[in-house]
């Protein structure tokens, strides 16, 4: 009974030393061993069952993958004094896991470095730069925006030095220059949104709203002088086609009472008697109807008509 219990004590005791000795490493994992404080040896970076003494060595795992940093939106003055939030997103990684463990211990006071070696780098390239500068890429031609004031355009069609992409590219050297001592490689920064401060974006707003009812306005006018014009062609353009209608049925007119009258001058040459009789006619059935009255002279014309015809 003894021996038995000698054994499982001893077994107990075998199993405590090896759990406490023995420690996994996976594939996203960097460990640094420690005993009594100091690193023993190279950081282990290679996945798999690893051993260290146990209740006398202490293994500190880190992360090996791409970690996130990102910082809060933060007030910054440009080269050409616009005051602006400037919000940025970085990827970091330890690099150097033994000097990492010296100098910061953990991710968490890792962060907390970071927020100053990256915003006081951003800072300082903000204000190395015009705001044109932060904002743009290249020397693209662009079509100035009519809604903006009248120095927001300017700036718009600026030429630029550097650009964004360089801008973000300084903000990382100069981020990486200062994490290196802290075994952290700081991998990329970029900018995540560019923004007026409350007062300047208030002003910038009415400047625009002031300027679109500007712009509204000269379209305005525009139209109604265009409205005016068109008005007036289409006036004089109707009074000329009316006039030329005019024209052309006066002449048409004289022409169809000149045919008229000729073709009456031939009628005549050939039996005046004929038409004098038909004239004759004409003008009684034009100045008569039905219920008319008519009282004949024995000299008159119709009256003579009439009693040929009788007297035939």
């Amino acid at each position: 009974m003894k021996t038995r219990r000698l054994i499982t004590f001893f077994l107990i005791l075998v199993l405590l030393v090896l759990s406490n000795g023995l420690f996994v490493v996976d594939e996203t994992q960097q460990v640094v061993v420690t005993r009594f404080g100091k690193p023993q040896g190279e950081a282990i970076l290679v996945p798999g069952v690893h051993f260290k003494w146990p209740f006398v060595d202490r293994a500190h795992v880190y992360d090996k993958r791409f970690l996130e940093w990102d910082g809060a939106s933060d007030q910054a003055t440009t080269k050409d004094k616009r005051f602006i939030w400037v919000d940025t997103f970085a990827r970091w990684r330890i690099a150097d896991p033994q000097l990492f463990l010296e100098r910061l211990s953990d991710e968490r006071a890792a962060q907390t470095r970071l927020d100053d070696i990256i915003d006081g780098a951003t800072k300082r390239s903000v204000a190395q730069h015009d705001l044109v500068e932060l904002v743009r890429s290249s020397n693209r031609e662009v079509q100035p925006d009519l809604t903006l004031p009248e120095s927001e355009r300017l700036s718009e069609l600026a030429q630029i030095s550097r650009g964004r992409q360089e801008i973000m590219q300084e903000i990382l050297m100069d981020s990486a220059c200062g994490a290196v001592d802290l075994g952290i490689e700081v991998i990329d920064v970029r900018f995540k949104s560019i923004d007026y401060v409350d007062e300047v974006r208030q002003n910038v707003y009415s400047r625009m709203v002031a300027e679109r009812q500007r712009i509204a306005q000269r379209f305005l006018s525009e139209g109604q002088g265009e409205s005016a014009r068109i008005i007036g062609e289409k006036e004089r353009e109707l009074k000329s086609i009316q006039s030329e209608a005019y024209r052309r049925s006066q002449e048409l007119i004289g022409k169809a009472d000149g045919e008229a009258t000729a073709i009456y001058a031939r009628a005549y040459n050939r039996d005046p008697e004929f038409y004098k009789f038909l004239k004759t006619m004409e003008t009684y059935e034009q100045t008569m109807d039905e219920e008319s009255t008519l009282i004949l002279s024995t000299e008159s014309d119709f009256f003579k008509f009439l009693d040929n015809i009788r007297g035939r």
